[in-house]
């Protein structure tokens, strides 16, 4: 199957994506959308804090989680428009408008290029954790905390041992030590994930270069950065706050890259501040 002639009567768009919801039907929507190797249950911690008067939606993207993998082309899954498009998909689907998107790692790009495509379909970006290029550029001098080898290391460890490259990472990005229960949980999710879906997500992700895409997107943005983010350092978020238009950054009390699962109360409650 492919999502190409959506939308169509055999394509499900709910089912295609597990899409689930929780809250308010009647609320302001809110679209959670999470990183590289996860899934939608990254969100648990932090769902009730906006079930009370949001309408609150969660998915997997696709290839990943529960999603339908009859829909997934690896020929079509080689950079992140593709994802924007299934997320644009899936607002449409749902008829959401005024949406707070709320975008883990990754997630944060796919936001900025889905509300780059159709920016009146959001009324505000929650940025956790973003990176719009995570390779140094000498040239502008732009940091984004990682050299080119040291991507193509990654990329490389990720190709040949992905199994491995997840259990010895998951403590890495989440910033506590391994055999932490927050650790071990990453670790599985990521091992639960098909390599070469795994493999591909990579590369469009440690590839990307969206930094252009932030000027275009006139969207009040949020951004939250957590301390010790070994991915997505704290000058990689300033960075984006910088240069996206209408953008406030915000430093939580948390460390690692994964704060909507190790500090869902101090995310949430910036979040609502913002909001």
């Amino acid at each position: 199957m492919a999502l190409d002639d959506w939308p169509s009567p055999s394509v499900n768009v709910r089912e295609a994506f597990n899409v689930r919801e929780f809250g308010d039907p009647h609320g302001r929507p809110m679209l959670l959308a999470h990183g590289f190797g996860c899934e939608q249950g990254m969100w648990r911690h932090m769902v009730p804090a906006f079930a009370a008067d949001h309408r609150v939606i969660v998915f997997d993207h696709m290839g990943l989680g529960g999603s339908d993998p009859r829909y997934y082309d690896a020929g079509d899954y080689g950079s992140l428009e593709t994802y924007a498009r299934d997320v644009l998909r899936i607002c449409e689907e749902l008829a959401l408008e005024d949406i707070v998107f709320v975008g883990h790692s990754v997630s944060a790009m796919i936001g900025v290029l889905a509300a780059r495509r159709e920016p009146t379909r959001f009324g505000a970006l929650v940025l956790i954790c973003p990176s719009p290029r995570y390779i140094d550029d000498p040239e502008t001098a732009y940091r984004g905390g990682f050299s080119a080898d040291d991507i193509d290391g990654l990329l490389s460890t990720l190709s040949h041992n992905y199994l491995g490259w997840a259990e010895s990472m998951a403590p890495v990005i989440m910033g506590a030590p391994e055999g932490d229960p927050l650790s071990d949980e990453l670790a599985a999710t990521f091992c639960r994930a098909d390599p070469e879906i795994a493999k591909r997500f990579a590369n469009a992700t440690f590839l990307s270069d969206n930094r252009d895409d932030l000027a275009h997107v006139d969207v009040r943005s949020l951004v939250i950065q957590t301390k010790h983010d070994v991915i997505a350092p704290e000058f990689v978020g300033r960075y984006v706050a910088d240069h996206l238009p209408r953008a406030e950054l915000v430093e939580i009390d948390a460390v690692g890259h994964c704060p909507n699962m190790s500090a869902p109360e101090q995310t949430s409650a910036a979040i609502k501040a913002f909001l």
